[in-house]
């Protein structure tokens, strides 16, 4: 049993009834997560303002670095929706679950940018360098690398938000990371 409910349109703040319209109009439902930042009346347009922010990362790009995170942080909700995302990003089953884990046979430089992403989270940001001279090696910019690292930081909070409320999974289950 979660620990918080989702509120309801309802229960929210107009400015915060509006997003949920556009949310309804853009994905077809709110997320629970979105609707728990809703509880704010500031932090659901700010969270989104981050996530949605310009960024040198591709869409597909920014996937590898949700997943990694959101393994290394055991967040549930994130792990099904951004499972879900991926696959929506042409990543196969196969190729999610080692991202998860932080790698990418499939591809050198997206090796390195899940292996960047899992290091930074795994570490809270004090970063093996070898890992950063992986990543540079790997044809990554000083940009990629900030903007990284602000990714980070953006899934380190729904993660945390997760963990924290509870609030039920409303994507299809992440299967379970076999690290055998």
């Amino acid at each position: 049993m979660s620990k918080f409910q989702v509120p309801t349109k309802d229960q929210v703040s107009t400015t915060n009834q509006a997003i949920f319209d556009n949310l309804e109009n853009a994905l077809g439902f709110v997320p629970n997560l979105y609707a728990t930042y809703a509880y704010s009346n500031n932090a659901l347009q700010n969270y989104l303002n981050l996530s949605n922010a310009k960024t040198s990362l591709t869409a597909k790009e920014k996937e590898v670095v949700n997943l990694a995170v959101s393994q290394v942080n055991e967040c549930s909700y994130c792990l099904a929706a951004h499972t879900a995302i991926g696959k929506m990003n042409d990543f196969t089953e196969a190729q999610i679950m080692e991202l998860r884990a932080g790698t990418a046979s499939f591809d050198p430089k997206l090796n390195a940018l899940a292996a960047l992403a899992k290091n930074i989270t795994e570490n809270r940001g004090a970063t093996d360098t070898a890992v950063v001279s992986n990543f540079f090696d790997a044809g990554w910019t000083k940009e990629n690398l900030v903007d990284t690292i602000v990714l980070v930081g953006d899934k380190t909070i729904s993660n945390y938000l997760h963990k924290t409320t509870d609030v039920p999974v409303d994507f299809p289950e992440a299967l379970p990371l076999d690290l055998a």
